[in-house]
């Protein structure tokens, strides 16, 4: 039975194979292919949510050979290959675990937090990188869900918190009400989203991912709704047929099961 390093070394021989010899792979470039490792990594948090295993190996597979894609590119251009991506993860992780591999053993949870983002700063300032603030190391690309509340966990490792989820509430609730008075569109949609951050904002003192909450909700909903759509053909009918009445029948139909 093959071992993991070995069947690693084989996928990166199997890459540089079709990249000499594959005519879509041969053109290919960091910039063409970025948007599929995209494409790629979604479809592995689909597998997440839909809790599969099998179509996580495989997707887990896909994203694995973008990198070693990225690396053999790189390579190429004379800039670094996979042994330096993962001698460099390797010491990032060591460093960046003091509590486990350094003198902080015994550390607190904020005090792992509060490090963790210190030990990050140091980093950058090594490399010349001048951080502004904390909130740099959110990446602009994040949706904005997503993006939501790491700058939110971001703040508060850095003492910039609400007391209590009640001091949250207050603050969702006071936010839903600029919202209802608010006048022009403009207003309305400033005030929607001040509504929104502060709701990310709750959830996270719940403990509570925003993002994977609704995605649930995306996913329960589209559930229901491809009930409702198959009543519709049961009958012979197209869903724009329905009266309104019996699409609602056919919802609570599909929230009993």
């Amino acid at each position: 039975m093959s071992t993991a390093p070995e069947q690693f070394q084989h996928l990166m021989d199997i890459v540089e194979e079709l990249r000499q010899k594959c005519p879509w792979d041969m053109v290919q470039t960091k910039d063409t292919i970025r948007h599929l490792t995209i494409e790629e990594t979604y479809e592995l948090v689909d597998a997440i949510i839909q809790d599969d295993y099998q179509e996580m190996k495989v997707e887990l597979g896909d994203l694995l050979m973008h990198m070693i894609f990225y690396a053999s590119l790189a390579r190429d251009d004379g800039h670094f290959d996979m042994a330096d991506v993962l001698e460099t993860q390797i010491n990032k992780l060591i460093r960046r675990h003091p509590h486990i591999y350094g003198d902080l053993q015994g550390a607190s949870q904020e005090e792992i937090r509060g490090n963790w983002e210190k030990i990050k700063a140091e980093e950058k300032a090594e490399k010349g990188v001048k951080k502004i603030s904390v909130l740099d190391g959110v990446p602009n690309q994040l949706p904005s869900l997503i993006k939501a509340q790491r700058m939110q966990e971001k703040a508060a490792s850095q003492g910039f918190d609400w007391e209590n989820k009640e001091q949250v509430w207050e603050k969702v609730q006071e936010e839903m009400q600029e919202f209802v008075t608010a006048k022009s569109p403009d207003e309305q949609a400033a005030e929607m989203g001040d509504l929104l951050f502060s709701l990310v904002n709750y959830c996270r003192f719940l403990g509570i991912n925003a993002d994977d909450a609704l995605s649930a909700t995306n996913h329960k909903f589209k559930s229901r709704f491809m009930h409702v759509e198959d009543r519709a053909r049961e009958s012979g009918r197209n869903l724009t047929d329905l009266k309104l009445e019996e699409m609602e029948t056919y919802w609570v139909e599909a929230k009993s099961k």
